[in-house]
């Protein structure tokens, strides 16, 4: 089957198994039905689709569109759906919130999502008002709204979200009904076509907790006269015989009548690019402004992050991953005023190496072929990394010099015959050293090194060296020969490259 043969999807491919649990006659109903309408109609495969919510009414969206969704925790949706596009970006990731989740504990994610233009499409279910938790004032409830949280009248100033939208930088702005069904089709289509952050507003009705909360807007018999359709490039008309419009003057937008004194001609033309224009839409209440009220082009975060990654790239040519985890830097930072001055620069220990090393002698002991294998091959087949030593005299600032330049995370310790007497560490120095010490050259290796440290000939089994590394921890083990002078040293790593290769 090819890409030309594949079947159309329809309106019953995104409705899931699930019981909707909403209230009968809630708003959520409307949008959710209109979405599963538009979603065949964009072109996207299923399973690149992925709705986001947080917590609250709307927020059980995900459970019943038929397509990857995530029910996240309260107002974090958008940061979420902004980790996975940027990881994924061939995905239509959609945010739904509502007025609580979106603007009052996740306002701030919302505001920046906004402001970072991530391509994303948020829906912002507006009931002015707190359902799930059973009617209390939200940010986008009218002062004087009398609830169970506010039973003398709220007295906050209500989050206007157009508003809000506007002043974080959003890119495409929009509002739309939830019961009028073509229109909010349109609006989620615009959104869903716009590359950039989109916006909308629902005005939703909550039969339960503030029924009504719209009727001026949603009222079959009276919202046409009270709603004004915007369409971009055509002149601002509304009312139900389409006789009136508003005009431009110094101080807004002001309504007037069609007839013997103003024309179409005089009406002001909607101009979607124009945050002037958006913002007095965004401040009228009669007529209350639906469709998209803001749309402009600007690079998104997508874009422009990736394109950093790949100047970056371009720029250190090419990288490698063990490095950098095999690397770490130590500062020593005073309160003197003076820089930062870099440290030792190596195998910092780091309990991931222990976990993983486990899990590798795990598969070991599983395998009993490689066990076979491992007992009948010695240290020497590790072709174990040559001896970096240093005197049990030498100044600990030497030794930390010497570390940093030969990238290692330990030094064997010799006495003046060059016999093995210590192992210095990075575990030594950030346990012995670190922010203890003050004059590093005032010290000598001999009082910080682990003395006398176990160390294995070139031709010990390689079992033996797994095993004191398993059960003793050793991050290090030196390596001597007949006489104790040390001829290597093997690390955790060293063993771990080793056995995922045999493994």
């Amino acid at each position: 089957m090819t890409i030309d043969t594949l079947p159309r999807l329809t309106r019953k491919d995104f409705v899931s198994d699930q019981t909707v649990r909403w209230c009968p006659g809630c708003g959520d109903y409307a949008i959710l039905a209109q979405v599963q309408k538009v979603m065949p109609d964009l072109g996207v495969p299923k399973e690149n689709i992925v709705f986001i919510s947080g917590i609250g009414c709307s927020s059980r969206f995900p459970y019943y569109m038929n397509t990857y969704g995530v029910h996240s925790i309260h107002g974090r949706a958008p940061t979420l759906a902004t980790g996975l596009k940027l990881a994924n970006p061939e995905l239509s990731v959609w945010v739904v919130t509502g007025d609580g989740d979106g603007l009052s504990i996740g306002g701030n994610h919302l505001v920046h999502t906004c402001r970072r233009n991530v391509d994303l499409n948020i829906i912002l279910f507006n009931n002015r008002i707190y359902g799930l938790t059973k009617g209390q004032y939200s940010p986008t409830s009218p002062a004087g709204l009398r609830t169970k949280s506010s039973p003398m009248g709220a007295i906050e100033q209500a989050l206007n979200p157009i508003s809000v939208a506007l002043a974080a930088e959003a890119t495409f702005i929009a509002r739309t009904v939830d019961v009028i069904q073509d229109h909010m089709g349109d609006v989620i289509q615009a959104a869903a076509a716009h590359k950039g952050v989109s916006f909308v507003e629902v005005f939703q009705n909550c039969v339960i907790f503030y029924d009504g909360a719209w009727e001026p807007f949603s009222d079959r018999g009276i919202r046409d006269d009270n709603n004004i359709y915007l369409e971009a490039g055509k002149p601002m008309v509304f009312g139900k015989n389409n006789d009136k419009g508003l005009i431009r003057t110094t101080a807004g937008f002001e309504v007037v009548t069609l007839g013997e004194q103003y024309s179409l001609a005089d009406l002001a033309v909607h101009d979607v690019t124009s945050d002037t224009n958006a913002w007095m839409l965004s401040r009228l209440t009669y007529p209350m402004p639906m469709g998209v009220i803001y749309q402009v082009q600007r690079p998104t975060y997508n874009d422009l992050l990736w394109g950093q990654v790949a100047a970056a790239k371009t720029k250190a040519g090419a990288s490698d991953l063990r490095a950098l985890y095999n690397a770490s830097d130590t500062w020593t930072v005073s309160d003197d005023g003076q820089p930062a001055q870099s440290g030792i620069k190596g195998e910092v220990p780091q309990e991931i190496d222990e976990a993983y090393f486990a899990e590798v002698m795990e598969r070991v002991h599983a395998n009993g072929d490689l066990i076979d294998l491992l007992s009948e091959m010695t240290i020497e087949d590790l072709d174990p990394q040559g001896p970096i030593t240093v005197e049990t005299s030498a100044r600990m600032d030497n030794a930390l010099s010497v570390m940093r330049q030969k990238d290692i995370g330990c030094l064997l310790v010799t006495s003046a015959d060059r016999h093995l007497t210590g192992i210095l560490t990075e575990h030594d120095l950030l346990t012995r050293v670190a922010g203890r010490v003050e004059n590093l050259h005032e010290v000598t290796v001999a009082q910080f090194m682990t003395p006398r440290p176990t160390a294995l000939p070139l031709d010990a089994p390689l079992v033996e060296a797994l095993h004191l590394m398993s059960t003793q921890g050793f991050r290090h083990l030196p390596i001597v020969d007949a006489h104790n002078l040390p001829v290597g040293v093997i690390s955790v790593r060293d063993v771990v490259r080793f056995l995922i290769t045999a493994i």
